[in-house]
């Protein structure tokens, strides 16, 4: 088992910035890939990024490349999200997720593990 919780939401203004934490325990953490997902009220959970189990290996949904960026501390089991030039359309729950696929998990069922959320609301 892993348990996955999340940090680092809340309120922010459009162009701001927020860094989402996601910190692992139970089994070892650096044998999985990570990703975060989000849904927005009234939509499906979307794929937002992914990274490999080394860190070495990432892929982002169109839409947030060049404004998120995901990395992750094996020595403190922990993976982040760091999130610029914010719009509300980024408003949204966002999960982490851990994945025993050694590819480039970006669909949900390829996730075997699930953090409860955390809430990001960005304004206009």
């Amino acid at each position: 088992q892993v348990q996955l919780v999340e940090s680092g939401g809340g309120l922010v203004q459009a162009g701001g910035s927020l860094r989402l934490s996601c910190a692992a325990s139970g089994r070892t953490f650096s044998s999985y890939a990570m990703g975060w997902f989000r849904r927005a009220p009234g939509k499906e959970r979307e794929f937002v990024v992914t990274i490999n189990w080394s860190g070495t290996t990432t892929y982002y949904a169109d839409s947030m490349k060049g404004r998120f960026t995901i990395s992750r501390d094996n020595a403190k089991n922990t993976v982040y999200l760091q999130m610029n030039s914010l719009k509300p359309e980024d408003t949204a729950v966002y999960y982490c997720a851990a994945s025993g696929n050694r590819g480039i998990p970006t669909r949900t069922y390829m996730y075997d593990y699930w953090g409860q959320g955390t809430q990001v609301t960005v304004s206009s």
